[in-house]
């Protein structure tokens, strides 16, 4: 699959930024659509760059760090952290970024971190594929191979969505709409703001409680008419 990489550098040294660009230029999958140097310069990026694939981002930057930025966001493209301090390593993992790559940042170092990014675009891309019936999660620095049909329901929870399947939950970083618009629509429905179910297991639906294998979960009066529709 032929996956090109938008990207965004963001940094509030001159210096540091114009580094990354070179490297960028170096790399014909990477395409830079934007440059910052703070938090309040990517928040615009987003928005008038869309879309966005992937953030090299620093950390401590003026107003607002990096860590903090991301933390605000309920979806959030690919980021790999740059940065001159290690001690932010376990914040990186915990938001569940691509790579971290510490200053000085060698072009080989640099290529790594871009590799790891373009195999999970080229994961995600492939959900769309015709004839596909399984998706690739993220979870615990893995890519978990998930079935569309061992999905029994799709719970949110906090900045993670809980994928719980037959013989496993996979808890992965992101939204439910965010990871609803990844899954075939014939099969997924939300029946509630935090909650969807895969119609095929659905077992019964009692008043505002729909049954799957392991849980009853309950309905959202908002979203009922449009499950009861597509049952």
């Amino acid at each position: 699959m032929d996956v090109k990489i938008r990207c965004v550098v963001v940094d509030d040294e001159p210096l540091a930024r114009e580094g990354l660009l070179r490297y960028i230029e170096r790399i014909d999958w990477l395409e830079l659509v934007g440059e910052c140097e703070d938090a309040l310069g990517l928040d615009r990026c987003l928005r008038e760059c869309a879309p966005v694939d992937l953030v090299f981002l620093d950390i401590e930057m003026p107003l607002m760090s990096g860590v903090d930025y991301l933390s605000t966001l309920e979806r959030t493209p690919m980021v790999i952290f740059t940065t001159a301090y290690e001690q932010y390593a376990l914040k990186a993992y915990e938001l569940d970024v691509v790579d971290y790559l510490l200053k000085p940042i060698s072009f080989a170092r640099f290529l790594k971190g871009a590799v790891k990014a373009r195999e999970l675009l080229s994961l995600k891309r492939g959900v769309a594929d015709e004839g596909r019936d399984y998706i690739f999660l993220r979870s615990d620095k893995k890519y978990h191979r998930v079935n569309f049909a061992e999905i029994c329901y799709l719970e949110a929870v906090e900045n993670y969505v809980k994928v719980v399947c037959d013989k496993s939950v996979i808890l992965t970083r992101g939204t439910l709409k965010g990871l609803l618009a990844e899954l075939p629509a014939r099969s997924f429905v939300q029946i509630h703001k935090s909650v969807a179910v895969n119609l095929d297991r659905v077992e019964a639906v009692e008043g505002n409680m729909v049954v799957v294998p392991g849980a009853v979960l309950q309905m959202s009066r908002g979203y009922r008419e449009g499950m009861i529709g597509r049952l």
